[in-house]
């Protein structure tokens, strides 16, 4: 496996990389203190073609493989893990779900769309109360003529309020029945569809995180994804790739906190000497520099097996897991070497510890992963 970067990887890191310095950082600051989703920034990035990299050109799509879309979500995680965030789950989990899941006539209506930007993706599986336990959901949907009647909500939906198409995962069968849950496209303005925006995040605030509210939602057949009971099989599916989309963008994360940490370290001086010639930081800077690079031969690791259609599950966990773990070990030493200064909003090392810690939570906790590998190791 040849992990060098290729022609396309370099052709878009420098492309995300102009883009952040002219819409992002500017702004970065402010959209995390007003917890704002910029919508039109995210459309920006979709007539650049990163709202949809991985879907073939005949749907509207870029074409690109999963390390073309690794590296985008790393460079974007370089600037603001929320932005990072709300691309990845646009693209890995709502387009996604339709591209590799979805009918023919599901793929021509709603892909050239959120791959252009025009529409905004949410994908929802969490409830207030079932996290990790997604076969306890309580949201169901029943069948009612052609139609089906959807009662309930989700939790932690990302886009929420904003998004004009979500998949969302709900039980059509009983409780506890892998075979019994069901995918659905539930488009904005569905009568009974609404959302409630989540405040005062410690993250990520720059991606729109909302509960969503099903009040006898009335959905036809034909928005359904795939045959009736799939849609467990098929979350479990888009997770796998979901957790390339974490692992990159906590490389990214990681990896900014560390470039902040350097440039510090290298202007900071104490007893007349530059703080990064003192041997407690520059083994700090060696610990977080090796773990950056472990992370990201992982998270290529698992890009190439989903490339190449082989079995990605333990290899998308170990990403996952070890990557998220390395953001957060980052963002930490950022604040410890930069000090009091890392402790304010002025200095970036903050933010990155802030954005890093949902790495570790969101599409499976590490605790999680390590179940899923251990089961897949023991197997």
């Amino acid at each position: 496996m040849n992990f060098s970067q290729n022609e396309n990887q370099a052709m878009i890191a420098q492309m995300v990389r102009d883009f952040a310095e002219k819409e992002i950082k500017p702004y970065y600051k402010q959209w995390d203190a007003d917890e704002h989703f910029p919508v039109e920034t995210m459309k920006k990035m979709g007539e650049l073609g990163l709202l949809g990299i991985f879907i073939p050109e005949e749907y509207g799509g870029s074409g690109f493989s999963y390390f073309e879309y690794a590296t985008a979500l790393m460079e974007l995680g370089k600037v603001c893990g929320g932005i990072g965030l709300s691309v990845a789950a646009h693209n890995s989990l709502c387009t996604g779900h339709i591209y590799y899941h979805g009918s023919e006539e599901q793929k021509k209506k709603y892909l050239p769309k959120l791959a252009s930007g025009e529409f905004i993706g949410a994908w929802g599986l969490t409830e207030a109360n079932t996290g990790s336990d997604a076969m306890r959901m309580q949201t169901t949907a029943v069948k009612d003529g052609n139609d089906w009647i959807i009662n309930g909500a989700k939790n932690w939906i990302t886009h929420g309020l904003s998004g004009d198409v979500a998949v969302i995962l709900v039980r059509t069968g009983e409780l506890l029945d892998s075979n019994g849950i069901t995918a659905f496209i539930i488009e904005k303005g569905m009568p009974g569809f609404s959302a409630v925006k989540i405040k005062d995040k410690l993250g990520v605030r720059a991606s729109e995180t909302a509960e969503l509210i099903f009040d006898n939602v009335r959905v036809p057949q034909e928005n359904v994804i795939g045959n009736i009971g799939e849609g467990f099989k098929q979350a479990m599916q888009i997770l796998d790739g979901g957790r390339v989309s974490i692992a990159s963008l906590s490389c990214g994360i990681a990896r900014g906190a560390f470039e902040a940490s350097v440039k510090y370290a290298k202007e900071r001086e104490q007893f007349g000497h530059p703080i990064a010639q003192f041997q407690a930081i520059a083994f700090k800077l060696a610990d977080m520099k090796t773990q950056v690079e472990a992370a990201e031969l992982l998270t290529f690791q698992a890009a190439y097996r989903k490339n190449n259609k082989l079995g990605m599950t333990k290899e998308g966990a170990f990403a996952k897991y070890f990557a998220s773990e390395v953001s957060v070990k980052c963002g930490n030493e950022a604040v410890q070497i930069m000090g009091g200064y890392g402790y304010t909003k002025e200095y970036p090392a903050e933010k990155f510890l802030r954005d890093a810690k949902l790495m570790t939570i969101g599409e499976g906790t590490s605790e999680i992963q390590k179940l899923v590998i251990s089961r897949e190791i023991l197997k």
